[in-house]
């Protein structure tokens, strides 16, 4: 047994630290180095983080302070620590783990994890107790925010506290050095949560349920899998039958489903896997990570995202997902198969009807997912809120996330200032709240598009669901300039029923404040906000916009030529329209029935374009995009939102670099004018090599016009949806790094609309303290 220091010279100091520090193996850390270091005491959580109490010689204090900074477990996050004496109540011979205490929050759970490898060894140990078994964790993965229902982060209060663990997890969960000391979410085929596998109508399969679902998917059925973060529809996506009809019951007859693989090896016949990206498809978060198609893609996975130049790869997340491949690959012993290239590949979606919310509950599942999934593979352990998967995309600067959810969500942002609770609610499309406590942000996962009425009640059920567990009250509630907007007409509500002000915030001034939050700048900035839509101080339709911002204050600057539209931005789903618009423009209005003959309306708008019938003036880049694809005939209609860009960007990745066309744009008065590329572009009979023109000479003019602009030295940022596309933010990161220039961007948060709900609250905060810089 060790010996303790029992000198007169002991010192007892508490220690607090403050962070992600709770469900993520804190305190078994902390008993660890107390052991080693000789020191007597106790850890415990409570609603305000970690706290220690410890006695021993000062620099072995010291040392203890320093480990834990530098050992600290690998999702954790350590914001604060504070140290100071206190005096010593009673003797102690030993270090202890003390239940947790409640109290008013002031720290967050960690986001929900992939399964650790230790875990998977456990998996697929058929001596072991937890082989083959789907809710294997420990202290180092698996689920934390979806069941988490209050503060501090303990059993008792997570959806676990409905299975009581065995003898066997008990004695885990206790024993000193292992990985399971503590863990909220510790359980065993014996004790926790169990699979079933039932038809729509809720009965029973027989036999195992994982071999069964593995038959079905086989079949060409389409399974709803209790994933991570809520239902998830699966097929397989080698069978283009089942993809196929995924589709047709999903309503979505052309936008681009994620694949999952066994491992990065198993992806390398269909995309390209550059140096570094198989350590981001292994990244614990486990997004989406967007991968340059080979070749053979399209024949190998037909129909799963067609004519795109990226695809979607993701890797298991939860061991339920790691058994469907075990299963397909024969149940083998061990962990090498993990290393080894598996033919079966998933079509993996959210589980729900395009526009609706995904489902977390079974009844539910059975009731809204009917006529959607052949068979229900699920279990009996609650989540509290659902969780999207992430996605993500790699080149020079990084990984950047494009949508920021499981994984991610609800890390916060550190904020330039400490003001009272502010609820941010965001924008219409890729939406998600944001809430503030003292000097911190916390944003939401990804909650989607808020189109029907179901998405904006799950919107408020994860609002109330952050400020429960946050513990604040909003002083403030932020919203977009348009108070039309479901999110806005929300926002009001709340604000109303709680007595507190609305904010309206202008949707590209918190596109650029977002990308100042994750960036930790306060300085005045020059900035490019490049977006598809959103409400102008004029009342118009913005989106391509040169702004200087400084806190809560923003100027206009300069913004692309406006183009004329006869029907407003309902003309985004129909690029020909935007070219039809473009053509009138170029003086070249006589050409829109010919080039468009097989559009029956296209003589009508050519003779309202030419009265200047109607309509709304937009400053749109993403306007832009869509005309471009029109003219260069790439697509007319589209089928999903955005897929006319996508189409092109695809293109012009698979051509190359192109130099960009001289003269092909003009800047007046702050107007960046690209009607010359557009006269190029209507002329150009090789789509491909106008898709990579059309890049190639955006960029540069941006480039030029933020440029001109912007002072020497001064801080220069790009947010916005378009700033997704890989070939533009290249092209521009590029030109203005020639320039002199170090462009500030969105990284771990999504340059789009699932940003904007941390810049409302950027500049709400702003406004809370009167400060416009």
């Amino acid at each position: 047994m060790p010996t303790y220091e029992t000198q007169s010279n002991v010192l007892c100091h508490r220690i607090r630290l403050t962070g992600v520090v709770q469900g993520v193996g804190f305190r078994p850390l902390v008993w660890r180095l107390a052991k080693e270091l000789r020191l007597t005491g106790w850890v415990r959580t409570d609603a305000k983080g970690l706290e220690i109490e410890v006695r021993g010689q000062d620099q072995k204090i010291d040392l203890l302070v320093d480990r834990l900074q530098k050992e600290a477990p690998p999702f954790s996050r350590i914001d604060s620590v504070h140290r100071r004496p206190v005096e010593a109540n009673g003797a102690t011979e030993d270090f202890a783990i003390l239940d947790s205490l409640g109290g008013r929050a002031s720290t967050m759970i960690g986001p929900d994890t992939a399964v650790c490898r230790n875990c998977l060894h456990d998996m697929f140990d058929p001596k072991g107790r937890r082989w083959r078994y789907a809710f294997t964790s420990c202290a180092h993965c698996g689920p934390r925010y979806t069941v988490c229902q209050t503060l501090p982060f303990d059993r008792e209060r997570t959806t676990f506290k409905d299975f009581v663990p065995c003898s066997k997890c008990q004695g885990e969960f206790q024993r000193p050095h292992d990985r399971r000391l503590h863990t909220a979410g510790i359980c065993c085929p014996k004790c926790g949560p169990r699979l079933s596998l039932v038809d729509p109508t809720g009965t029973a399969f027989q036999g195992d349920a994982i071999a069964g679902a593995v038959q079905l998917l086989k079949a060409g059925k389409i399974l709803a899998i209790k994933g991570p973060g809520g239902f998830q529809l699966v097929c397989d996506a080698r069978n283009v039958e089942a993809v196929a009809l995924l589709r047709m019951r999903k309503r979505q007859p052309a936008r681009p489903f994620p694949v999952m693989f066994a491992n990065a090896l198993s992806a390398t016949a269909v995309v390209h896997v550059s140096v570094g990206e198989p350590g981001l498809l292994n990244l614990p978060e486990r997004p989406i990570i967007l991968l340059r198609k080979r070749s053979r893609c399209d024949a190998a996975l037909a129909g799963v995202a067609p004519d795109l130049g990226w695809l979607g790869v993701m890797l298991p997340v939860s061991p339920l997902h790691y058994l469907l491949f075990h299963e397909a690959a024969g149940r083998p012993e061990g962990t090498a198969w993990l290393d080894r290239a598996e033919e079966l590949a998933l079509t993996v979606t959210s589980g729900n009807l395009s526009g609706e919310p995904p489902v977390i509950d079974n009844d539910e599942a059975l009731d809204r997912l009917a006529g959607l999934a052949d068979a229900f593979l699920m279990h009996d352990l609650t989540l509290v809120t659902g969780v999207e998967d992430s996605i993500a995309c790699s080149g020079p600067g990084g990984l950047q996330l494009v949508r920021r959810s499981r994984g991610y969500a609800p890390r916060s942002v550190k904020l330039p200032f400490a003001t009272p609770a502010i609820l941010a609610l965001g924008a219409h499309d890729k939406s998600t709240i944001c809430v503030t406590r003292g000097n911190e942000a916390f944003l939401s996962p990804h909650l989607g598009n808020l189109s029907d009425s179901s998405a904006v009640d799950a919107m408020a059920e994860v609002a109330d669901h952050l400020l429960r567990v946050l513990d604040v009250a909003p002083a403030v509630v932020a919203h977009d300039l348009d108070t039309e907007s479901p999110a806005s007409r929300l926002a009001m509500m709340i604000a109303a029923q709680r007595g507190v002000p609305a904010l309206r915030v202008q949707h590209h001034h918190a596109h650029v404040a977002a990308v100042l939050a994750e960036h930790h700048r306060d300085e005045p900035v020059y900035a490019l906000a490049l977006d598809g839509y959103g409400m102008g101080d004029d009342g118009n339709a913005w989106g391509g916009e040169l702004l200087r911002v400084e806190g809560a204050h923003f100027a206009r600057l300069g913004h692309l030529a406006p183009l004329r539209l006869t029907e407003g931005d309902h003309e985004a789903g129909e690029p020909w329209r935007l070219a039809a618009a473009v053509l009138q423009a170029l003086g070249r209005g006589h050409e829109i029935v010919r080039r468009f003959a097989n559009q029956s309306e296209a003589s009508v708008l050519a003779e309202r374009l030419a009265s200047g019938y109607g309509g709304l003036n937009t400053t749109s880049m993403g306007r832009l995009l869509d005309a471009a694809a029109g003219l260069l005939g790439i697509c007319f209609v589209t089928r999903f939102r955005g897929q006319a860009g996508l189409l092109l960007e695809g293109l012009a990745e698979r051509h190359g670099e192109v130099a960009p066309l001289p003269a092909g744009w003009t800047i007046e008065n702050g107007c960046l004018n690209l009607l010359p590329m557009f006269s190029a572009l209507a002329d150009e009979k090789n789509a491909q090599y106008g898709a990579a023109l059309f890049h190639a000479t955006l960029a540069a003019a941006l480039s030029d016009w933020l440029v001109s602009a912007a002072p020497a030295e001064a801080a220069v940022v790009a947010g916005g949806g378009c700033l997704q596309n890989q070939v533009l933010g290249r092209g521009l990161r590029s030109r203005l790094t020639d320039a002199g220039f170090h462009l500030i961007e969105a990284r771990r948060i999504p340059p789009n609309d699932g940003g904007i709900a941390l810049g409302q609250a950027w500049i709400a905060q702003h406004h809370l303290l009167g400060i416009s810089a």
